[in-house]
């Protein structure tokens, strides 16, 4: 088990794991500091506010009823474009403790972590990690689990044996989601393993299980599109013959639908193989509104539509 030190950023900071190939660089990995550990005295439950679905709902498995989570970001939402309304900003200023993603996923509203992080506990779930999207990859995500599930146990002394015993339990379901995705994805032709999305959330999804990603876009969905990618792109289609591309629950589907034409005329018919849950969960209707619920489905719609 990798073990960080819980209340210090991210400058400078570098832990090789698994699937990554090293660290970028300083400025790129800076976030917001934290005040120094401190352990929580007042009234359970203890008042936790967090971004983007991921992060909430590994923050609920983790501490039951210890923790009330305040999540402020719904199905379908930006992160990279989201920022904070008034309300936002009275539950951020009444919690606790405050959790994001970090690595500048919720790029707006990086100045308020900062202004916050004097205040109160404020943490990054990506500590030590090089990229926003780690979350595709159940393996990183459980490195993310274990961090939080350390800074829980400093901060409320009392449970840790609860945060301990539901971190254990959840990085086992984790491992299960793991294997899930390896068998499943494992069965779509060699050839046809490729990911086309609008932007690159699924890199290091892509890079754990044999895929070839080819986004439209980088990381950040606010980077504009290139006609010399979407050639790029549109070639490797047409060579590969590949079978279906991806829309994004929270992006767009202009994007990726805008591939369809080109191929057609170059002779090759591609589809829209369904829609991905990249930067934000599903509604409950999905199945996808958890974090386990949310790669089940991204799996099943990739492998239904490249098999």
């Amino acid at each position: 088990m990798l073990r960080f030190p819980v209340a210090v950023g991210l400058a400078g900071v570098c832990v090789f794991l698994p699937g990554l190939a090293g660290c970028q660089n300083e400025a790129a990995q800076s976030t917001t500091r934290t005040t120094s550990t401190r352990t929580f005295s007042g009234p359970h439950p203890i008042k936790v506010v967090s971004t983007t679905g991921p992060v909430t709902d590994m923050l609920r498995n983790l501490g039951d009823e210890h923790l009330e989570v305040t999540g402020l970001m719904g199905p379908g939402v930006d992160p990279h474009l989201y920022r904070a309304v008034p309300a936002d900003i009275e539950r951020l200023a009444a919690a606790d403790m405050i959790f994001y993603n970090g690595l500048h996923l919720e790029g707006r509203m990086a100045n308020l972590f900062e202004d916050l992080s004097a205040r109160k506990p404020t943490f990054a779930v990506t500590y030590a990690l090089a990229e926003a999207h780690v979350w595709h990859d159940p393996r990183l995500w459980a490195e993310c689990v274990k961090y939080v599930a350390n800074v829980l146990s400093e901060f409320d002394p009392p449970h840790r044996d609860d945060y301990i015993r539901n971190r254990d339990a959840y990085l086992k379901e984790l491992d299960e989601a793991d294997r899930y995705c390896r068998e499943q994805l494992a069965t779509i032709p060699e050839e046809q393993r490729v990911l086309v999305t609008a932007h690159d959330a699924f890199g290091y999804f892509c890079l754990a299980y044999g895929l070839t990603s080819m986004a439209l876009k980088g990381v950040s969905t606010e980077e504009e599109v290139t006609i010399g990618r979407m050639d790029e792109v549109v070639d490797l289609l047409v060579q590969r013959k590949i079978k279906a591309i991806f829309v994004e629950s929270a992006t767009s589907p202009q994007i990726v639908r805008a591939l369809v034409d080109p191929c057609r005329k170059a002779g090759h018919e591609v589809r829209i193989g369904g829609q991905l849950y990249a930067d934000a969960l599903g509604p409950p209707e999905t199945g996808a509104d958890n974090y386990l619920g949310m790669i089940k489905a991204n799996v099943d719609t990739i492998v239904s539509a490249l098999k």
